[in-house]
């Protein structure tokens, strides 16, 4: 089965793009669509997110691809939610290995991560305007926490480059 990653930086466009995807999807099976806003633990949490998709999703989900084809052994894909209001994990879910698969979210597209997917796509808009849609979606909260979150996210770019491991780019 497919699996997509998008990225981009907060207010891209990433989420909108990703529900497109799947409420537009041809076939029987509609893909499964993972939020990384689910699972960073807290405001410093994007790298530790992006190692969680490669470690509890990914891997596994190809290792279980494997294994329906004849090949090894293999734990079944799964991530755990962060409850963001008590500060701490919360419950885990499990992925269907034989659905197609959206992951959306900064930090989705990592060198690790690109060579576990199928299409990978990064999305992009002009920094005031992405900063204009996060703040406008997410408010009080996310105004006082951009500079922290954003500093995180520069520091992941530069590490990873996840740009130039796009299979197609979106301007939004």
């Amino acid at each position: 089965m497919t699996v997509i990653l998008i990225d981009g930086p907060s207010g891209s466009g990433k989420t909108g793009l990703a529900l497109r995807m799947q409420a537009g999807w041809a076939g029987p099976d509609v893909p499964t669509l993972i939020h990384l806003d689910s699972i960073y633990p807290g405001w410093d949490g994007l790298e530790e997110a992006s190692l969680h998709l490669t470690d509890e999703v990914l891997r596994p989900l190809r290792a279980v691809r494997a294994l329906s084809s004849g090949e090894g052994d293999a734990a079944g894909p799964r991530w755990r939610r962060y409850d963001w209001e008590s500060g701490r994990p919360a419950e885990w879910h499990a992925v269907d290995a034989a659905r197609p698969l959206i992951v959306e979210g900064c930090g989705a597209l990592s060198r690790a991560n690109e060579e576990l997917a199928d299409l990978t796509i990064w999305v992009e808009t002009d920094d005031r305007e992405r900063k204009r849609r996060a703040l406008e979606r997410d408010g009080e909260l996310y105004a006082r926490e951009w500079d922290r979150w954003e500093a995180q996210w520069r520091g992941f770019v530069a590490r990873e480059d996840p740009r130039s491991l796009a299979t197609m780019v979106v301007e939004t």
